[in-house]
């Protein structure tokens, strides 16, 4: 017997099974299903702050205000029961739409929504060419460009009260700059509260002036995303700066001016503080005439001061709001189909040849 045949004979010594500890497999296991859960319900807990104050400051109001706008309610004394349009619909029934028929019969209405979108197109127009061009004069090398991008910024920080009452005195009909370089020129001063097309301009030169800057850095900040070996093979391609601006550099901030569009229209189609504090204490709104009385200047007066025509009514200035909100909705969306289009088709070569002139050949 040789001594491997021995130790082969030996019994073997088996280790003994490992002993279960429950307690610790139960503590893995919920640990797991708590990092599952955390995975899965973590990010709709890191968003629910923006929903839950939506639904306070802006869903149920929204609703609220749909309520209200079908109720006479009166500012003072409360609801006073499903609307009633009156004489001027030559209606005396109750009804849900009343207050917007009201409303849609007032000529101030009209007039309110037609300078509104003419300060809205003077304004909002210039104001997004305007931060284009500086937009593209800050991403060039501009020595000390953090000076001059704060510059453009400044603007935006200061208050709208104190900017409309900068430029109330700068627009003064009696001693204004304006009209005071005016007649230092030779040139009579304008009566920039009486005219119509003057009180707009003024006003949306306050809004311009509030509003290029920060339009300004948020073209300049998509600008700067944009990779610098785009506009190298432009330059290989014998692109000058023109056209790299049109050709590479709009189609590609195509999301950044939707959304700069967008707040524009729905900013410029609000607007109240600036022709509130141009009107410069006066107690008709929108000065006089009337002319730059604008939506949102009509829904105040309506609801809460209204000089003109009896009691404050806050459902009829809730009809307005909502009458408003569906104009501001219209114009967001084509705005944004057009500049969608716009800046999708910019850049595209055009076709020298037909299809068929081509398959010809």
């Amino acid at each position: 017997m040789t001594a491997t045949d021995v130790a082969t004979d030996k019994p073997q010594l088996q280790s003994p099974p490992p002993v279960r500890d429950e307690a610790f497999e139960r503590k893995l296991r919920a640990r797991g299903r708590r990092g599952r859960f955390d995975v899965k319900v973590s990010p709709y807990l890191f968003i629910s702050p923006f929903f839950l104050l939506f639904l306070v400051t802006g869903l149920f109001p929204l609703i609220y205000t749909a309520w209200i706008a079908t109720r006479q309610w009166n500012t003072f004394t409360g609801d006073g029961g499903v609307a009633i349009c009156g004489k001027i619909c030559s209606s005396t029934d109750p009804s849900i739409f009343a207050n917007f028929q009201w409303v849609l019969h007032q000529p101030d209405f009209w007039l309110a929504l037609r300078n509104s979108f003419s300060i809205f197109a003077l304004s909002t127009i210039p104001q997004i060419i305007v931060a284009l061009v500086l937009a593209a004069v800050l991403d060039s090398n501009l020595k000390a460009r953090t000076f001059w991008r704060m510059g453009v910024l400044l603007p935006y920080v200061i208050a709208p009260s104190a900017a409309a009452i900068i430029f109330s005195h700068v627009f003064s009909d009696s001693s204004g700059v304006v009209n005071t370089f005016l007649t230092w020129v030779g040139l009579d001063p304008i009566r920039w509260h009486a005219s119509t097309l003057a009180s707009h301009i003024a006003i949306a030169t306050i809004v311009n002036f509030r509003w290029t800057g920060y339009n300004t850095l948020i073209l300049l900040a998509a600008m700067q995303a944009i990779p610098r070996d785009v506009f190298e093979a432009a330059v290989v391609d014998g692109a000058g700066r023109v056209r790299q601006f049109f050709s590479v550099t709009i189609p590609l901030l195509r999301p950044t001016l939707i959304f700069v569009i967008i707040t524009s229209t729905i900013g410029g189609l609000q607007i109240f503080d600036e022709p509130q504090m141009f009107n410069d204490g006066a107690s008709s709104p929108g000065g006089p005439d009337k002319g730059f009385l604008t939506v949102s200047l009509y829904l105040w007066d309506l609801g809460f001061n209204r000089t003109t025509i009896g009691q404050p009514n806050l459902g009829r200035s809730a009809a307005v709001a909502w009458l408003l909100f569906l104009v501001v909705v219209l114009f967001v969306v084509i705005n944004f189909l057009l500049t969608q289009r716009i800046a999708s088709t910019s850049g595209t070569p055009k076709k020298k040849k037909s299809a068929k002139k081509e398959l010809a050949r």
